[in-house]
């Protein structure tokens, strides 16, 4: 089992930055490819990024070139560095987790293992 907890969220103005850290806990997640999700009011809930276990990268159109997924396997905690932040980017920000190290995942049903959230919200 893999525990994840989510912080970093808050209240930022527009073009602001935040970084969202996603701490697991119960086993190393060095080789695991993890992913941020979104969900805002209404709406589904939506893939942002992911990082595979070798450090490969792919994101949603809507944040490429202003988020950026890492990953500290020593801390076993996995980072998104969110700038020029926009009003629509105003959403629950999930972390997830799975035992699929190598393949870019972009669907909920990939991962195994999910965070409680942390709220991001930008005003305008």
């Amino acid at each position: 089992q893999v525990q994840l907890v989510e912080s970093g969220g808050g209240l930022v103005q527009a073009g602001g930055s935040l970084r969202l850290s996603c701490a697991a806990s119960g086993r190393t997640i060095s080789t695991s490819g993890m992913g941020w999700f979104r969900q805002a009011p209404g709406k589904e809930r939506e893939f942002v990024a992911t990082i595979t276990g070798q450090g490969n990268t792919y994101y949603a159109d809507s944040v490429k070139g202003r988020f950026t997924i890492s990953r500290d396997n020593a801390k076993n905690t996995v980072y998104m560095q969110m700038n020029s932040l926009k009003p629509e980017d105003t959403a629950a920000y999930y972390c997830a987790a799975s035992p699929d190290g190598w393949r870019r995942l972009r669907r909920e049903y990939d991962y195994s293992y999910w965070g409680q959230g942390t709220q991001v919200t930008v005003s305008s």
